[in-house]
């Protein structure tokens, strides 16, 4: 099972077994397989784009442009401090005399975002929050899009176009030279947290634009994935600190420890880690079944969840002892569990406020 078919089971199964779906971050950003970062999958084929990016451009821009930045970022980090570090890590350490991290990070980091953020599907809207938002910080959708296009068209030579979310949780618009983001913390003079973004370098609209920029960028807002848009800006979001419901509920802490070290390997296709520990697992769900839930997560709901935990997590485990089980099964039992697991934390976020 490759990484896009993860992806999708996980989100029909997430989808189904969570009443309030906590988007985890692992889903929106590079995935590594063995200490290596991927190319990612696009969701869509190189022609779903037309007529507004043409199938050529899009896979040069992928299969090349893309490529090479997955590849060189590989080769620069190998024995450096940044070897081991998630992009985002990566992005928020690396200084102006990184050069080699620096460009093929941030490349291999923008990408995977654009890529994201437009789709072939038609008519996709901002959720309610994310307009409420856009409407706060720039009166109107057609407001945001006009000061987006007069980012992108002042972008000099190559760069990139923003939109983010800054620490006054409020959405501004940005611009960035050449393969830097809002995230790099020691470069960018302005940081937040991006939630979508346009690449305004030559390679992502010479063949069908030619200089016409601005006939590029108008064209870039009939493709716009807005679904994958609220949910980044959802996710960006400040939300209760896990290290407050951690230290409220130690073991659930120690699960959540677990799961995140065998849960974030198998989406990029490595199963090891889960077929190794899930006997550990579900050792560590039944001890959560067995503690003393804090007074505020003590709700009917919260405690059935938990006992689901525990019987998923035995479940799961055996499956991973048979050896008729195949690596689908294994995965679609992992992201169950796993969805269960962020009921329980989003029940409990709840019981924060």
């Amino acid at each position: 099972m490759n990484k896009r078919e993860f992806l999708k089971l996980n989100a029909l199964i997430v989808g189904g077994a969570m009443l309030n779906p906590i988007p985890s971050f692992a889903l929106f950003t590079p995935q590594k397989n063995n200490g290596d970062f991927l190319l990612p999958d696009l969701d869509y084929a190189f022609n779903a784009l037309e007529p507004f990016v043409d199938a050529m451009t899009m896979e040069i821009h992928h299969g090349k442009h893309h490529a090479g930045y997955v590849s060189k970022l590989n080769a620069a980090i190998k024995g450096t401090s940044f070897e081991g570090k998630t992009i985002e890590g990566i992005l928020a350490s690396i200084g102006p005399e990184d050069t080699a991290v620096r460009n093929n990070a941030g490349g291999h980091y923008n990408h995977t975002l654009f890529w994201k953020v437009l789709t072939p599907n038609k008519n996709t809207k901002p959720s309610a929050k994310l307009t409420e938002a856009i409407n706060q910080s720039f009166g109107s959708t057609e407001s945001l899009k006009e000061r987006m296009m007069a980012a992108g068209k002042t972008v000099f030579g190559s760069g990139w176009a923003w939109l983010v979310l800054g620490e006054d949780r409020k959405l501004a618009v940005l611009a960035s030279s050449n393969q830097d983001n809002p995230m790099m913390l020691k470069i960018s003079p302005q940081t937040g947290k991006p939630i979508f973004g346009i690449d305004v370098w030559e390679h992502a609209y010479y063949l069908k634009y030619q200089n016409k920029r601005g006939d590029y960028l108008s064209s870039i807002w009939e493709i716009i994935n807005w679904e994958e848009v609220s949910l980044r800006y959802e996710a960006a979001l400040p939300k209760p600190k896990n290290k407050e419901l951690f230290e409220e509920w130690a073991e659930l802490n120690d699960f959540h420890t677990t799961m995140s070290q065998t849960f974030h390997p198998a989406e990029g296709g490595d199963l090891a880690p889960i077929k190794a520990r899930s006997k550990e697992l579900a050792q560590k769900a039944a001890t959560l079944a067995k503690s003393s839930i804090p007074a505020a997560f003590s709700t009917p709901q919260i405690m059935e969840a938990v006992q689901q935990l525990e019987r998923d997590s035995k479940i799961l485990s055996r499956l991973t002892r048979k050896r008729k089980t195949t690596d689908a099964q294994i995965t679609q039992s992992l992201t169950a569990l796993h969805g269960v697991f962020h009921k329980i934390v989003g029940l409990c976020r709840e019981g924060m406020h």
